[in-house]
């Protein structure tokens, strides 16, 4: 995208934070002129036949017989621009932690993907690409449903009811997952499909969003001004899409022990040089990972399997397993249901409490939990729940840790069983006994990062000019994603998640956030079009469709 020259700097009509999932679901829908929350499979067909022929015919005047060739019925896609501070390409970071971890499947099922075309984009494409054998099935998910006759028999015949399935057998094909080659393939397609590989995307890290009037460029509309650690770039809208808040390590570790305890958010290589210098000359290793979710697991289960000698996983709590990171009633049949009680709380304090409830902490997936019972079996992983570090201690001359355990006595250490978190009590009721381990190599904590507008510090002259509300450290934005109604920066990802729900930060909430997003995108733009005078780029598509009125079309000037 052209910057212009110095004395006219070029103002675009989005400037996107962030080219992760989020940031290309965007970009991908902004370029979509026939997304598929809009239409039906049948009018996906009529619409593409117009628009692959709009150019392959004239038309001809039957009185004078002058032929004249159809005007350009094209979707106009909006001048944006990409900041990403991780490098200057799409899914970057994403793709160095899928490296770095390991992974070889998704969590998510077929049809979470950012494919703003096809809610089947992702299933179409296995398929189309003969990559069926990169899907593995979710299992417990899907099964045959017990019809009411044969519920009431079982109950009249003294029988106990089985828990009976989420999803039915007609939605199978979408309880697969892909592979982590699979996902990254759909994602390049979608790039090269809407001509995102330009050089819209600069590796530069934002520092401030100010939003103001600009006297160089417009004094009559307010414009935003980016200021990144490169240049400084304006645009008319701005749209969010980040993650987490960086990683931060406790306060209490020594500046010469930094090397040896590791955010899961910032591990380079798994794991460290020091260890595999120890696994190389054949001596003696111990990590421990702290963590209850997927990650803590993932690392486990790849530090094993490179060598390292013994993992001790500390959980403060239960093991919880479950197919994803929120409950299947989110996920399955009965989402609908819960989504529309999400959005008709009375208040965002309540959408907070929705979001905690159907999170519920970190947890893992089956299989992954049948992974570290082989590894516990084979001596290789103790699982230690409901357990904390107490004390910690750097060893400069031997370069290790000495690390002291606290555990509340409420199930045994070692079991790989999911616990109910609902009927614990009160952690200082319980007894606790104290543990040292061995000599500990590296600590890698695996526990998340937070998601708060305290920690998007490039938006604190934003909140100091247009302060919002918040609520659980999340802005609470407007119903069209908006920072306020008289400030165009739109939100998506994590930090939109009082309005997207608890799947705000996952492939779903990246769909669904920025179909809402693109939408009131694209409406802000117009109306700014139709108060510079300007002419839509869509009236003539919208004619031949039939998606708006006709008559809109008698005023325009016709010749005789």
């Amino acid at each position: 995208m052209a910057e212009g020259d110095a004395a006219t700097p070029h103002v675009h009509d989005v400037i996107i934070v962030g080219a992760g999932p989020c940031g290309l679901a965007v970009a991908a829908r902004l370029c979509e002129g026939m997304p598929a929350a809009n239409f039906t499979d049948e009018e996906h067909q009529r619409y593409h036949w117009i628009r692959k022929n709009k150019h392959q015919a004239s038309v001809k005047n039957y009185r004078n017989g002058n032929e004249t060739r159809r005007a350009n019925t094209g979707f106009k896609q909006p001048d944006f621009l990409v900041l990403d501070a991780t490098a200057d390409r799409w899914m970057a970071k994403w793709d160095r932690l899928f490296k770095t971890f390991d992974i070889s499947h998704l969590r998510s099922p077929m049809f979470f993907h950012i494919d703003p075309a096809e809610r089947d984009g992702l299933l179409g494409y296995t398929y189309s690409h003969d990559r069926e054998r990169e899907l593995t099935e979710i299992r417990g998910c899907v099964g045959k449903e017990v019809s009411k006759y044969q519920r009431k028999k079982r109950i009249k015949s003294g029988r106990q009811p089985k828990n009976e399935p989420t999803v039915d057998e007609r939605d199978r094909q979408d309880y697969f997952v892909p592979s982590t080659p699979l996902f990254a393939s759909h994602c390049g397609c979608l790039v090269d499909r809407y001509s995102l590989r330009s050089n819209m995307i600069r590796n530069e890290n934002v520092l401030d969003i100010a939003y103001d009037y600009v006297d160089d460029l417009s004094q009559s509309t307010k414009l935003f001004t980016i200021t990144t650690g490169k240049a400084t770039h304006y645009a008319k809208t701005v749209v969010l899409a980040l993650g987490g808040n960086a990683p931060s390590l406790p306060a209490t570790v020594p500046s010469e022990a930094a090397a040896a305890i590791t955010h899961a958010m910032q591990i380079k290589e798994m794991p460290s040089a020091p260890v595999r210098a120890k696994i190389a000359n054949k001596k003696s290793t111990n990590i421990v990972i702290v963590g209850g979710g997927l990650t803590s697991a993932q690392l486990a289960d790849l530090a094993v399997r490179r060598g390292v000698g013994k993992v001790y996983l500390l959980m403060r709590g239960p093991l919880k397993v479950k197919p994803f990171d929120v409950g299947l009633e989110w996920v399955g049949k009965f989402r609908n249901f819960e989504q529309a009680a999400f959005w008709t709380a009375e208040d965002h304090e309540e959408r907070w409490q929705k979001i905690m409830g159907a999170r519920n902490g970190g947890s893992i997936t089956p299989p992954y939990r049948k992974v570290l019972e082989k590894h516990i079996a084979k001596g290789k992983v103790e699982l230690l729940l409901y357990t904390t570090i107490a004390e910690k201690q750097w060893d400069a001359a031997s370069s290790v840790w000495s690390v002291s355990l606290s555990t509340t006595s409420r199930s045994s250490p070692v079991s790989a069983a999911a616990s109910d978190s609902s009927s614990a009590t009160d952690d200082d009721e319980l007894p606790t006994r104290c543990r040292v381990l061995p000599p500990v190599d590296h600590i890698y904590l695996a526990t998340g990062v937070a998601c708060t507008l305290d920690g998007v510090p490039c938006l604190q002259t934003l909140r100091d000019t247009h302060p919002v509300q918040s609520c659980g450290g999340l802005p609470c934005i407007t119903d069209d994603m908006a920072w306020r109604q008289d400030v165009p920066l739109y939100i998506t990802g994590r930090l939109a998640a009082l309005q997207l729900g608890p799947g705000g930060g996952n492939l779903i909430g990246a769909r669904t956030g920025a179909e809402r997003v693109s939408w009131a995108v694209q409406d802000f733009l117009r109306e700014e079009e139709k108060e510079g005078g300007g002419a839509g780029g869509t009236g003539t598509f919208n004619f031949l469709t039939g998606r708006c009125s006709r008559f809109e079309a008698l005023s325009c000037d016709c010749d005789e």
